[in-house]
């Protein structure tokens, strides 16, 4: 195996074994409850070796037999039950890790911001946090208490087996690492296979969600019958690597069905020839009776039943340290670094924003994006940001929501430097409209409500009045109560911005930005977003990032960006009477 693949196995290794204080306590109990169902299954071959004896050698009648029946009864019973309870156990541990793993995995998607989400496959993303995530549940639930049991089990049926007969129970003491070694060589590369199985699997879902969103783009440019050639490869590929999966898996419960059945037959073996008078030794002296031989035959296959359970459930360490290496890619992406002791100042409508010599890279420097920015935003100013694509909008517009933190220079907002802020308790300060709404599945009514959860409903109607959204929500069946679908399904563009625009209206927070905020409408849906947004941005500090002549008329300033540097700056009749480089970027509009 590669250096590098193994050191990677290791690490990933470790961190699920971290992972384990979540479940301590489902793990122990399915762990107490596979030794006391093991106990239980020594003691029901210990009395179906008494009813076998006393049945053939001691021809006992079967009123004296028939309490042993019953007690063999009740055992198994009580065994299915406690099959049943371990599996209760395995699958809230299983579960709590999960839980907790998720939570994690979302919580550092949520600290890395958009900046770090929008350059990722949304696909990936998704089967990082589902499949992968899923396929960590039978190591916690299967694999970690049968690693107990498969020590403890052998243990306790060797406590009964040697005070019969030594040399019996040496046979299964030395040839019981044999499962467990050829398991280990069988299963060494399954984790760089389960690994590549698993980057398949996130390959193929980023692939499919890239289809289904781009189906009309395929279907008006004729592409969706050359498309299925590479479904269809992705597919195999992902066919190839679920096999070799499997082949590992089923190889590994061959090998250790062999091992287990020759190391069980040396122990009949041994048992016959005692039988038969070629063996006289192990046995203290005393003759072997039918009842401790058929009792000694009958807890051989159990002594190595843990060991190929253990077997068995190797795939699922297999797959989860496989899982767990495509989880940790994503949760050693490195946060944005902040102040350990965070300022939480008092809400006020008085936002002063100052930016000074801001610089910064993408892609460890070979993408950069800010080249020393400076600029200031005032009360109640409302500035429009404008530059050709890839001048440095969005990245400014990102520095200032907390998304990216600057490689130098600073943010400051009322003469405190923005990292120094609680991230939440600074948004709550700013209302943001971007280009593209997002709304969830859920009503219209909840996806205002995200703005301010705690509005009243008297809130709720006057936002979606002054946004425009009652005018037409008034013509669905059920108001503003009506479902909304994924990504805004069942509204127009035009009403999703609109209720995009109601959510930050219920906000009523002192910054507002503005991301293109009227691109792809029509003129009718543009000219209500319009009149909604200039009665809102009065006596409010607006950064606008348009492209739409008319807003930047109306702007107090424009700063003007050219490859991330600010290149000039002033009014609308300013800039273009000085002929630089916004007065190219209007002609060019």
């Amino acid at each position: 195996m590669d250096p590098g693949v193994k050191s990677s196995n290791k690490t990933a290794l470790r961190w699920l074994f971290e992972r384990v204080g979540a479940a301590t306590t489902w793990i122990l109990l399915s762990v107490g409850l596979g030794l006391i169902g093991g106990v239980l299954l020594i003691f029901q071959a210990r009395f179906l070796a008494r009813i076998v004896h006393g049945a053939f050698i001691e021809n006992l009648a079967i009123d004296v037999l028939q309490p042993y029946f019953y007690i063999l009864v009740g055992i198994i019973i009580l065994r299915s039950f406690l099959g049943w309870a371990r599996g209760v156990c395995g699958f809230y541990a299983g579960a709590n890790i999960r839980q907790e793993v998720r939570m994690a995995l979302l919580e550092h998607l949520f600290s890395l911001g958009p900046s770090f989400t929008s350059r990722q496959s949304t696909g990936a993303l998704a089967c990082t946090a589902l499949e992968h995530v899923e396929g960590l549940h039978d190591f916690y639930a299967f694999y970690l208490p049968q690693l107990a049991l498969a020590v403890m089990i052998p243990a306790a049926i060797l406590a009964f087996v040697f005070p019969y007969s030594w040399a019996a129970g040496t046979l299964l003491l030395v040839t019981a690492p044999l499962v467990p070694l050829f398991m280990i060589l069988v299963g060494m590369g399954a984790e760089s296979i389960s690994q590549r199985h698993f980057q398949a699997l996130a390959r193929m879902s980023a692939y499919f969600l890239d289809v289904l969103q781009g189906l009309p783009t395929l279907k008006l440019f004729n592409r969706s019958k050359g498309v299925e050639k590479t479904i269809a490869a992705v597919s195999n590929n992902y066919r190839i690597k679920t096999m070799a999966v499997l082949r590992v898996a089923f190889l590994s419960s061959a090998v250790l069905e062999f091992f287990s059945s020759v190391s069980i037959a040396l122990v009949a073996i041994y048992l016959g020839m005692s039988y038969l008078g070629y063996f006289s030794f192990g046995l203290y002296g005393t003759p072997l009776s039918l009842e401790v031989g058929f009792f000694i035959l009958l807890l051989a296959p159990d002594f190595y039943f843990p060991l190929r359970e253990l077997g068995t459930h190797y795939h699922a360490r297999a797959a989860a340290v496989g899982a767990a290496e495509e989880i940790l890619k994503t949760l050693s992406v490195r946060r944005t670094q902040v102040q350990t002791e965070l300022i939480t100042p008092e809400k006020t409508d008085v936002i002063h924003i100052h930016c000074q010599e801001v610089y910064l890279e993408y892609d460890n420097g070979r993408l950069p994006a800010l080249r020393g920015v400076s600029f200031d935003f005032k009360t109640g100013e409302q500035v429009t940001l404008v530059g050709a694509s890839g001048a440095g909008k969005t990245t400014i517009l990102n520095l200032l929501l907390g998304f990216l933190q600057p490689d130098k220079g600073r943010i400051l907002v009322n003469d405190i430097p923005l990292a120094a802020l609680a991230p939440d308790n600074w948004r709550e300060n700013i209302a943001w409209i971007g280009q593209r709404p997002v709304l969830f599945h859920g009503t219209i009514k909840e996806n205002i409500l995200l703005g301010r959860p705690k509005a009243s409903a008297g809130e709720i109607e006057q936002a979606a009045g002054r946004a425009g959204v009652l005018a037409f929500s008034m013509h669905l069946t059920e108001g503003l109560e009506t479902q909304v679908g994924e990504l805004g399904q069942g509204l127009s563009r035009g009403q999703a911005q609109r209720v995009a625009l109601a959510r930050a209206f219920i906000k009523n927070a002192p910054l507002l930005l503005l991301d293109e905020p009227t691109a792809g409408l029509d003129v009718e849906n543009e000219t209500l977003v319009v009149s909604a947004l200039k009665e809102f941005c009065q006596d409010r500090t607006v950064l606008t990032l348009t492209h739409r002549l008319e807003n930047i008329r109306s702007a107090d300033r424009i700063l003007v960006l050219d490859n991330g540097i600010v290149v000039e700056q002033g009014s609308y009749l300013e800039l273009m009477a000085a002929g630089g480089v916004f007065s190219r970027l209007v002609n060019r509009f």
